[in-house]
């Protein structure tokens, strides 16, 4: 788990300095016709680290989670990502991660292997939950990224 860690908070710090050269106009134009922004993929992200943050926590502290999935859609829209600054939106996303990325560096290896069920999703464990929140991210990224 310490190097997933260490990924983590490498991926979101490279990523937050990259996107400190987007403006805030250029985050706010959908990424493709009728699609999200910029800024709602990154509020996306953000939704995913604190719904995961959750998840983890709860991990470490049970024998088994058993945890609802969300509305993506509905998360964004109520929370009006499109209206916020672009750098405050990063700054949260890239502090979330980093605290995140300190919660995972922590967890006992006898906790790896926990039971995790989200949703209608197929059971995983913690460790599997955690490199699947990585990989989710990634993804998201690339997306903001080529802006496809």
């Amino acid at each position: 788990m310490d190097e997933l860690s260490r990924h983590l908070k490498e991926v979101a710090e490279a990523a937050a300095r990259e996107f400190a050269g987007y403006s805030d106009s250029t985050a706010a134009k959908p990424i493709q016709p009728g699609g999200w922004s910029r800024k709602q993929v990154l509020g996306h992200l953000i939704d995913s680290a604190s719904n995961n943050h959750q998840r983890f926590v709860r991990a470490l502290l049970a024998d088994e989670l058993k945890w609802p999935s969300y509305d993506q859609e509905g998360c964004v829209r109520a929370q009006r990502y499109q209206d916020a600054q672009w750098t405050d939106l990063v700054k949260l996303w890239t502090s979330y991660n980093r605290f995140l990325a300190h919660v995972l560096a922590g967890v006992p290896p006898a906790k790896l292997g926990t039971r995790c069920l989200i949703g209608d999703n197929a059971p995983m464990t913690l460790e599997e939950l955690a490199a699947d929140y990585l990989h989710h991210m990634q993804h998201h990224l690339e997306q903001i990224r080529s802006g496809t």
